[in-house]
C-alpha cells in the first residue's frame, strides 16, 4: 500500500484537508478513508432542505464522482478505522492504520478528521423503534421517510438541530412538541432575548415548547414508541421521536495514539495535536479561541472545519497556517434565517437592534465595549457589517448599535483596546 498522507474521516474537514494539500502543491499519495458508504457530503442541509424533501441526495455531494481521480485522491468508503499506530522505527509521523474489515493502510503523515457522534439518552425505552437521531445522511433519509407517515412528533432537545427539524415537521403539518431540559432554548449558544424569540416564534407557528422538562423514559407498544414520559409525570403521545441532545467528539483513535484529549482532540492554532506529527480538524477537536488564542473551544460548523483543515494541510507540509478567519455559522428554521459572526462567549452586554417579534432583528454582543459577535435574524446587512468589522478589527459602538435608522456599516469605528478573555 502507498504511504503519503492518510486522512481518517471522509468528512467536510477530511475532504478539505485533501483538497488543500493538492492546492499547496503536494504530489504525494493521499488516501481518504470514511466509515460511511457515501462520499463526502454536506451536513447542514440534512436538518433543513434535505429533511423537508426540497433537496435530493445528489445535491449533498461536496465533489463530483470524477473529482477524486482527477485530483489523485484515493477515496475509500465503508471502512471504519479501528486501530492506528505510529511506527517506532520508521520515519517520524509514519505508521499503519487498520480497519474493522482487516484492511491495512500505511502512511507517512496522519490526519484525524473523525467528527462526532450523537449523544444518546440512557433512559427506559430508549431503544424503541421510532426513536431517531439526526447526524448523518442515512439518519436524515430515514427520518424523512418516517415523517411521511408520522402524525405526532416529539423533538427532544432545543438546540439548532432540534429546532430546525421541528420547523420542518411543523411545515409538513405534523403535531410537534419540543422538549428542552434547560430553562431556555439554545441556552449554550445565544443570549436569553434570542432564546425567548425562538420560543415565541415556534409557538406562533403551532409548535409546542416545553422548557425545564427532563425526559424520564419512553413508552411503546410492540416495540414501537408511543409516548415520551417526562420527569414531572407528563406523558406526551408520539409516533416519532427525534433526539437531538448534542454530540460527543470521537476521540478513540487519538487516545490510542496517546494524544491529549479534553472533550475533544486537543489541537493548537495550526491544527497540530499534542504530537505535532499528527494533525486533526473538525468537530472532533478542541482548539484555542480563534480570536484571542486563549482557552479552549469546540466549534461545530462548516467554517471551522474548512479553516482547521486548511491549517492542518499547511502544518503537514511544514508551512505556516493562514490567519484564523472570523468564525461564522447559520441556522435556517423555516423562514427564520439566523446568521452568526464571531463568538459571544464571555459577553457582558448585548444590544438588541430592531423588534424581535417582527422577526427581523439583530443582537450584538460586547465585552467591556469591544464587539464580540452578532446574531442576525433575517438581517443579512447587519450580519455582513459586523463580520466585516470583526475581520478588519474595527468596532460598532454599543451606544449607537441599537439605532435602526443608521446602517451598521456606517457606524464602524476604531476598535477599543483589546480586553483579554478569561
Amino acid at each position: 500500500m502507498p504511504g503519503g498522507t492518510l486522512i481518517v474521516g471522509a468528512s467536510q474537514a477530511g475532504l478539505q484537508l485533501a483538497v488543500s494539500l493538492r492546492q499547496l502543491g503536494d504530489t504525494e499519495p493521499i488516501t481518504l478513508v470514511g466509515e460511511e458508504v457515501h462520499p463526502p457530503y454536506q451536513r447542514p442541509p440534512l436538518s433543513k432542505e434535505f429533511l423537508a424533501g426540497k433537496a435530493g441526495p445528489e445535491s449533498l455531494d461536496l465533489r463530483t464522482p470524477s473529482y477524486y481521480a482527477e485530483a489523485a485522491i484515493g477515496l475509500v468508503v465503508g471502512e471504519r478505522v479501528t486501530d492506528v499506530a505510529l511506527s517506532p522505527t520508521g520515519p517520524p509521523g509514519s505508521g499503519t492504520a487498520v480497519t474493522a474489515s482487516g484492511r491495512s493502510f500505511a502512511f507517512d503523515r496522519l490526519a484525524l478528521t473523525v467528527g462526532a457522534g450523537p449523544r444518546r439518552l440512557t433512559v427506559p425505552g430508549a431503544g424503541l423503534d421510532g426513536i431517531r437521531c439526526l447526524r448523518d445522511r442515512d439518519d436524515a433519509a430515514e427520518l424523512r421517510r418516517r415523517l411521511g407517515s408520522a402524525s405526532r412528533v416529539v423533538v427532544v432537545g432545543g438546540g439548532f438541530i432540534g429546532l430546525e427539524a421541528a420547523s420542518v415537521a411543523r411545515a409538513l403539518g405534523k403535531d410537534v412538541t419540543v422538549v428542552e431540559a434547560a430553562d431556555r432554548l439554545l441556552s449554550r449558544a445565544v443570549a436569553p432575548v434570542l432564546s425567548e424569540f425562538y420560543r415565541r416564534a415556534h409557538l406562533r407557528r403551532g409548535t409546542r415548547v416545553l422548557l425545564s422538562a427532563a425526559v424520564a423514559g419512553f413508552d411503546g407498544t410492540h416495540g414501537k414508541v408511543t409516548g415520551v414520559r417526562l420527569a414531572d409525570g407528563t406523558s406526551l403521545p408520539a409516533d416519532l421521536v427525534l433526539v437531538g441532545v448534542g454530540v460527543l467528539p470521537r476521540t478513540e483513535l487519538a487516545e490510542r495514539l496517546g494524544l491529549e484529549c479534553d472533550h475533544g482532540i486537543v489541537v493548537d492554532g495550526q491544527a497540530r495535536t499534542s504530537d505535532p506529527r499528527v494533525v486533526a480538524a473538525g468537530d472532533c477537536t478542541v482548539r484555542p479561541h480563534p480570536v484571542t488564542g486563549l482557552g479552549r473551544v469546540r466549534l461545530e460548523s462548516v467554517q471551522n472545519a474548512v479553516a482547521q483543515a486548511t491549517a492542518a494541510a499547511a502544518s503537514l507540509l511544514g508551512r505556516a497556517a493562514p490567519p484564523a478567519p472570523v468564525p461564522w455559522f447559520w441556522s435556517h428554521q423555516g423562514d427564520l434565517r439566523l446568521q452568526i459572526a464571531g463568538l459571544s462567549g464571555g459577553y457582558d452586554r448585548h444590544v438588541v437592534r430592531g423588534e424581535p417579534d417582527s422577526e427581523r432583528f439583530s443582537v450584538l454582543y460586547y465585552r467591556q465595549g469591544e464587539l464580540l459577535a452578532i446574531d442576525a435574524v433575517n438581517s443579512p446587512a447587519d450580519y455582513m457589517a459586523v463580520r466585516k468589522a470583526l475581520t478588519q478589527g474595527t468596532n460598532v459602538p454599543a451606544s449607537l448599535a441599537g439605532d435602526q435608522d443608521t446602517p451598521l456599516k456606517a457606524l464602524l469605528t476604531t476598535r477599543p483596546t483589546a480586553v483579554p478573555s478569561t
